[in-house]
């Protein structure tokens, strides 16, 4: 519950960095063309960020509460930008509220502890390796810059459209979590 856990599941479904996350505002949305344009000056590459937004994540904001004196969409209880710890503590309290069986603590398949950051690797991890999205769809996604000088240079698109597909692809593999199954030999004698 509370701002702080839904700061982190907007985080999620937009694979932004937190810091944008918790800087945003109500005049940076259009909810009616489902597009969140974070300023330059709040991004780290200085250069304007249009971000699509999915349904889940459409959905998501249209139950926020809009809070009087502040256009923060995640304000804190002094109407300013949430602490860069909120997102850590919202993760802390769901592994405290999980079981072993249901979250495997919070941690990656390597077993380190999921922070707030980490999302972004796993959302670039299930795209490249589970999605037939190009690499540039998926950098600019993340609002990753180039690193070749020469094909920055011709880069001018932003492949919006095709980030819109992919978001809608990402909320939807992180609105169905993995089933956990237990998987029996044939010849065993527990297999009935």
């Amino acid at each position: 519950d509370g701002l702080g856990a839904r700061a982190l599941e907007l985080a999620i479904l937009t694979a932004c960095r937190s810091g944008e996350v918790r800087g945003a505002t109500w005049a940076e949305f259009d909810e009616k063309a489902g597009v969140w344009t974070i300023p330059a000056d709040r991004m780290k590459a200085d250069k304007e960020h249009r971000v699509p937004l999915s349904p889940a994540a459409l959905e998501l904001l249209k139950a926020l509460p809009r809070i009087a004196g502040t256009d923060l969409v995640f304000p804190s209880t002094k109407n300013t930008q949430l602490s860069d710890m909120t997102l850590s503590a919202a993760i802390r309290r769901m592994d405290e509220a999980s079981t072993k069986d249901d979250c495997n603590g919070w941690k990656d398949s390597t077993g380190k502890v999921i922070t707030a950051h980490g999302f972004r690797s796993t959302f670039r991890d299930w795209a490249g390796e589970t999605t037939t999205y190009p690499r540039e769809v998926i950098e600019h996604a993340l609002a990753h810059q180039l690193k070749d000088k020469a094909e920055a240079a011709y880069a001018r698109g932003t492949l919006f459209e095709k980030r819109r597909q992919l978001m809608v692809d990402w909320a939807k593999y992180c609105g169905n979590p993995a089933m956990v199954a237990e998987v029996k030999p044939i010849n065993s004698k527990d297999a009935a």
